[in-house]
């Protein structure tokens, strides 16, 4: 019997993906949870041939999550479901211990052939990825400045990027408006900006919003 894990603050999205998942793997026990707490006591209590996890969580991070679950229980793989194109965060994802990034927009269609994929012991990534994977390979050249942010940081900034205000950002983050206005702070002085606008500019630049 398979144990997938599904990890979705939206409880629409964790029944959809069940019901995808469910008529390939009709005998599958899936376990569910809508935060980090959930998610790491479902890991500590019970063992998962696979992980399906949401990069935008709230309170903690899909990536802050992802490196916790690691941590506890480095045999669960995971596969980061994000609303955010590859660009943005599948790198990052894939350097945290992700087995797999997939887009919601192609869920539908990749899902099943992803778990099923990462549950062989391979990963899972689109032909577009790993093209980049491997012109990266043996690559010196200097990185850019938003690769020197945290992952926490980086998400901040990708919202910041959509046009969201920092209010926004703290309701969809469940963080207070304080700790939404440190990391901008964070940002824009590792970044050497001073305005959202700058910002703005640099992630269009760099193909950071879609």
């Amino acid at each position: 019997m398979i144990r997938i894990l599904i990890a979705d603050d939206h409880s629409v999205v964790r029944e959809g993906l069940k019901q995808i998942l469910v008529e390939e793997f009709p005998k599958a026990k899936f376990g569910e949870a809508k935060n980090a707490a959930e998610v790491f006591d479902l890991v500590d209590k019970q063992n998962w041939d696979i992980a399906v996890l949401d990069i935008s969580m709230p309170g903690r991070g899909g990536l802050e999550i992802l490196r916790e679950m690691k941590q506890r229980n480095a045999n669960v793989p995971v596969l980061i479901l994000s609303m955010y194109s590859e660009d943005q965060y599948a790198m990052r994802a894939l350097k945290a211990g992700a087995s797999g990034y997939l887009t919601k927009e192609s869920a539908s269609e990749e899902l099943v052939r992803a778990i099923t994929q990462i549950m062989s012991g391979r990963k899972y990534i689109s032909q577009s990825l790993a093209e980049k994977l491997a012109s990266s390979l043996g690559d010196e050249t200097v990185k850019t400045v938003h690769e020197s942010l945290s992952d926490r940081e980086f998400e901040v900034l990708s919202l910041i990027a959509s046009g969201k205000t920092v209010g926004e950002i703290a309701e969809e983050m469940s963080l207070s408006v304080k700790t939404i206005s440190t990391y901008r702070s964070r940002i824009l002085s590792k970044m050497k900006m001073k305005t959202n606008a700058e910002l703005m500019r640099y992630a269009i630049d760099h193909g950071l919003v879609t």
